[in-house]
């Protein structure tokens, strides 16, 4: 294993309650009853005007779309601003691959301004200098594996050589589809529970580290 391909938000960074906390506030300012939990329970990682387009459908508000995305861009940029942070054990991991020689990108299904955004706000940044992908520049989402092989072949490996790890199902469903062994990132217990044949799942971000074999005894 030559390189790990981090997703962003909800693996790196600790965004999930945020992310949420935006779907909610602006389902709610147009009148519609949403909570946290419901959130969390329907969130999976897709493409972001899919999950508005299901919400809306979901909750019968009649907006469009363009309209809600730009209201929960607005949303999260603030609350990113003031609340993100780096995941649990997010920078010892990075600096322990960093000393191993093993090279790490990071890939969201959202904008690159937004992933360099919330890379610099979390102070991970500096571990990604030119290895950042977004959907946008692939022309593909989530589940969708183009994402994921294309950030291989950018960082010069292929996906044989490469380990890929999210906290979403549609993430997890692009890594299988993309044939990269892939890790489902679990740190809340009250996250949808839900398995796929060949994905192992791991608690802490520390566990990654298990499957470079320099470090098969941390």
């Amino acid at each position: 294993m030559k390189c790990v391909i981090f997703d962003c938000e909800g693996t790196l960074v600790d965004s999930e309650k945020l992310c949420c906390q935006a779907l909610v506030s602006v389902f709610t300012s147009f009148g519609a009853t949403l909570t946290m939990e419901e959130v969390q329970r329907h969130f999976n990682g897709g493409k972001l005007a899919d999950i508005l387009m299901e919400t809306s459908q979901r909750l019968g508000v009649q907006v469009d779309i363009d309209q809600l995305e730009s209201l929960y861009r607005e949303k999260t940029k603030v609350l990113f601003q003031a609340k993100l942070a780096p995941s649990h054990n997010a920078h010892s991991v990075l600096k322990t691959l960093n000393k191993l020689g093993i090279e790490v990108c990071a890939v969201s299904n959202g904008p690159r301004s937004k992933l360099e955004s919330t890379l610099e706000i979390s102070g991970l940044a500096h571990y990604f200098t030119g290895a950042m992908f977004s959907a946008f520049e692939a022309n593909s989402w989530k589940p969708e594996p183009d994402l994921i092989q294309y950030a291989a072949m950018r960082m010069g490996f292929r996906t044989s050589e490469c380990l890929f790890v999210d906290d979403t199902l549609q993430g997890v469903r692009a890594g299988v589809a993309a044939n990269i062994t892939t890790l489902h990132y679990r740190p809340n217990p009250i996250s949808p529970n839900w398995s796929i044949t060949g994905v192992s799942r791991i608690n802490d971000l520390q566990e990654v580290l298990r499957y470079c074999p320099e470090t098969s005894a941390v």
